[in-house]
């Protein structure tokens, strides 16, 4: 039903956007012109001019697709253009990482559903840059687009549970599974338990399975799990919170969808001060 509604709602949108449209007087189509026109141009009849999709469709449609790209307020400013690395204690993987992230918008395949897996210190940005890129692939190739922070999407699924919710497990996984760019923001932000490791296995293996474009912001070092730890072990530790070392993103989702990630993404490593933290200091000043 949800998604009915957005489909709905995004009709709407784009035959609103049409009317009294001056290039394309409503039809939601402007005519596109091969070359200048010759005398035998001129007695061709209407049928052999050559159409496109007219611009107040491609913004309509990118309305749509903002909408229901499910990015939080707090970071609907997110842009490319206001990234900044020119702080107290920024490192210069940040520009690196910049500079990757405006290529990968600038650059997208659909045909290549190759990924990037942001790895850094708190505050560094990698949310920022991923919310970033979304909107860019809306706004300029009307890509669909979700982004999900990765605590949230497991509550969500854990409360499909609860008879009192109308929502299925299927109806909160199935645009995970489908929509063409996912953003899964602090992955691994999540204490592990069997529950959690499958999950996380399901959406990452069903989207490799199917070729779609997958992006990841984590806090945790992308480093192995430790070589003694087995998953029973793991779980145990970390409901007994006696953490016997600084866990990894391996620790934290699994040595095998870890690997997974690797085959999927492109790493992107950011390291540097927080932040927030720095500009927060600064303005107490």
């Amino acid at each position: 039903m949800e998604l009915r509604r957005i489909d709905e709602t995004g009709l709407k949108l784009i035959k609103a956007g049409a009317e009294g449209c001056p290039l394309c007087a409503g039809t939601g189509w402007k005519t596109l012109p091969a070359h200048a026109p010759t005398d035998k141009d001129k007695d061709k009849s209407s049928k052999d001019r050559r159409v496109t999709r007219c611009d107040c469709q491609l913004r309509a449609r990118s309305e749509t697709l903002l909408a229901s790209a499910r990015i939080p307020k707090r970071y609907e400013h997110c842009e490319l253009a206001s990234y900044t690395t020119d702080f107290p204690g920024a490192n210069s993987s940040l520009a690196l990482a910049h500079v990757k992230a405006s290529r990968f918008a600038q650059e997208y395949d659909p045909s290549d559903s190759s990924g990037l897996l942001m790895v850094g210190d708190i505050g560094t940005g990698k949310t920022h840059l991923a919310v970033a890129i979304i909107k860019e692939l809306i706004r300029s190739k009307g890509i669909g687009c979700l982004f999900y922070d990765y605590r949230e999407l497991l509550k969500e699924i854990q409360n499909s549970y609860s008879p009192s919710v109308q929502a299925t497990e299927f109806n909160i996984l199935r645009p995970v599974f489908e929509t063409e760019v996912l953003v899964i923001d602090e992955l691994g932000g999540q204490i592990p338990s069997g529950w959690v490791f499958d999950t996380v296995s399901l959406i990452i293996n069903t989207r490799y399975n199917e070729q779609k474009t997958t992006i990841v912001t984590t806090n945790f070092e992308d480093l192995p799990a430790a070589p003694e730890r087995d998953r029973d072990e793991l779980i145990d530790q970390f409901q007994a919170k006696q953490a016997g070392r600084k866990y990894t993103l391996g620790d934290r989702i699994g040595e095998r969808m870890r690997s997974r990630l690797h085959e999927m993404c492109i790493v992107v490593k950011m390291k540097g001060a927080d932040f927030r933290q720095t500009f927060r200091s600064a303005s107490h000043r």
